[in-house]
């Protein structure tokens, strides 16, 4: 009773005695904690919901930080792997002649694929002095491939497959009142399909990962997102005890989820015990592009009926795009129920009758989680197909959006983050004030408006933009964001920032091809990010709020794209409903 905590420390307020929380952790860990703690008062805490300074900021500026390729250790020898340019195809043959000639190349060996979820492809590994070495081996390598069941992948002709997909009755995923019925008695009727590409992440740093097997224990260092999934799968591909892996996590240099499958680490960790050496392998900006776990490819058709008072009676809302368990579960066409839940079937509005649908979609590469996930599909979609609606009813889409969210509602969920419509009611108002929307803008200029709910946080953004002699400028973002108790606003404003560049990034450059099996795009020059002079003016707003905290990282992705294509229609007249612009010849 005479204690309490301050800064870091246990202080005895009769004494003045002071113990750091460090050196309380022993015996603190022997005590049950308390059922009912009393919480420090929201006016007194010192951290939480303030503006907090980056801890690594010197490091980051001064060149000190540690990124997985930084990592040296002594020994260490270089490896970069050839795999097959079609996904899951396999080695028929190789000549390794010219590649042992190369100065510095001391082995060539060929890897098995292994197939499990985040096993590695398999190929051929060159094993040098130096990353030079390894990498220019590697491209004297003669190799015949097999390519397999992926060998004739074409996104080009599987977009017209999934487009005819969705344009017929799918596997229902859910459904509430009479679809038919209400389309019968609706006034208008509207209907659209839309079309997203492949995306790939394309961090910063490429995968890497540095393995050292000695003694039947196995050191790792890489840049993983997920290391306890990493030091399971390593243990388990050299059967060794979960106990003899260690797993040092480097700074990210970039993830956006690629960096959660441990497949590149696999790669180390085998060619450490087999080399009997530390190996460092390395992947070319080309080989993260080309042998990646995608973001899916995706059609969607919305139908919506409009009442003569252009209130929305119907909503039908088909998907159809490869799904993240054909990755686990090889042969799976259908999505997953928490694929539909990330913004398709937890339809915000109140609409009396609804119905979603699911069409079939194998898949003919890895697919993985990207940035918010389907999310960036069905946030897209649905926020574009508001507007839509919004027009046909001759209505403003801010406005017609809160007149579709209705009531006050709370969603039942089987866990304590339910979706409240009042929240996303009030990050929807005020994006629309801090933008100062239904205001006149020059000629040529327009405003679009998204609202999204993902990872149990409420999102919503106007982008506004002009379109002068063909071409597109955005001028500003503006972001509302409800993500329960803030504890850094530094780092909240900072991932929302960053997703908004993310989110433009993907919209107007964003996709990812395959012809005859091969992913075309191979660097920055083909699959393009965002540059400075194409950034806008980003201006953030962050809730506050004493409600459980949520997510943050990836929430405000999914509503940057819709809100441009509705800021185009509005500056220009021109609905988008495919991505990215750059195909337009916007940008």
């Amino acid at each position: 009773d005479s204690c309490k905590a301050e800064k870091h420390h246990v202080v005895n307020q009769q004494t003045g005695e002071r113990l750091f929380f460090g050196e309380l952790v022993e015996a603190a860990a022997q005590q049950l904690a308390p059922e009912n703690p009393t919480f420090k008062n929201r006016k007194d805490v010192n951290y939480i919901g303030k503006e907090l300074p980056s801890i690594d900021i010197d490091d980051f500026t001064s060149g000190k930080a540690i990124y997985g390729m930084d990592v040296k250790i002594p020994g260490m020898k270089y490896a970069a792997v050839a795999r097959c340019p079609v996904t899951f195809g396999t080695v028929q043959s190789f000549d390794a002649t010219d590649t042992e000639k190369f100065p510095g190349v001391s082995q060539v060996l060929e890897i098995q694929r292994v197939e499990k979820p985040f096993g590695h492809l398999g190929g051929i590994a060159v094993i040098a002095d130096n990353s030079w070495s390894a990498l220019k081996g590697k491209e004297a390598l003669k190799i015949d491939w097999d390519f397999g069941d992926n060998g004739s992948y074409d996104t080009e002709a599987y977009m017209e497959t999934l487009k005819e997909n969705v344009t017929k009755k799918g596997k229902l995923i859910q459904e509430k009142g009479d679809i038919e019925q209400a389309f019968q008695q609706a006034d208008k009727i509207r209907e659209a399909i839309y079309e997203l590409p492949h995306l790939v992440h394309a961090p910063m740093e490429a995968p890497n990962a540095t393995a050292r097997f000695e003694n039947g224990i196995c050191e790792i260092w890489a840049p993983v997102q997920a290391p306890q999934v990493t030091r399971k799968e390593v243990s388990e591909l050299l059967e060794i005890d979960l106990e003899n892996v260690t797993i040092h996590v480097t700074l990210l240099g970039g993830g956006f989820g690629r960096k959660s499958k441990p497949d590149f680490v696999l790669e180390a960790a085998w060619i450490a015990k087999e080399t009997g050496a530390p190996v460092q392998v390395i992947w070319s900006r080309e080989d993260d592009i080309r042998h990646s776990y995608y973001h899916a490819i995706s059609a969607q058709y919305l139908k919506g009926g409009l009442t003569r008072d252009g209130s929305v009676n119907a909503w039908l809302h088909r998907t159809a795009y490869p799904s993240i368990t054909s990755t686990f579960m090889p042969g799976e066409v259908h999505g997953a129920g928490f694929e539909f839940q990330q913004g398709m079937s937890k339809l915000p509005y109140e609409i009396e009758n609804q119905r979603f649908e699911n069409g079939e979609a194998p898949a003919h590469v890895r697919i993985g989680w990207l940035r918010s996930v389907y999310n960036i599909i069905h946030g897209f979609s649905v926020n574009v197909f508001a507007d839509e609606l919004a027009i046909e009813a001759e209505s403003d889409p801010y406005e017609f959006r809160m007149k579709m969210l209705g009531s006050d509602r709370v969603y039942p969920s089987d866990n304590e983050y339910k979706l409240d419509t009042a929240k996303m009611k009030n990050v929807l108002s005020k994006v629309a004030e801090n933008s100062s929307w239904g205001t006149d803008l020059p000629q040529g200029h327009g405003r679009g408006i998204a609202i999204h709910y993902s990872f149990y946080s409420y999102v919503a953004s106007v982008v506004e933009v002009s379109v002068l002699d063909g071409k597109l400028q955005v001028h500003k973002i503006f972001t509302v964001a409800d993500c329960g108790t803030v504890v850094n606003q530094n780092t909240v404003r900072a991932q929302l920032e960053g997703a908004a560049v993310f989110g433009l990034s993907l919209a107007m450059f964003g996709n990812i091809t395959a012809r005859e099996g091969r992913i075309v795009q191979g660097n920055y020059h083909d699959y393009e990010m965002l540059r400075i002079h194409q950034t806008p003016d980003i201006q953030i707003e962050v809730v506050q709020s004493e409600d459980l905290p949520t997510g943050i990282g990836e929430p405000g992705v999914p509503v940057i794209a819709p809100a441009l294509i509705n800021a185009i229609f509005d500056a220009t007249g021109k609905r988008f409903r495919s991505l990215p612009l750059k195909a337009h010849g916007l940008v």
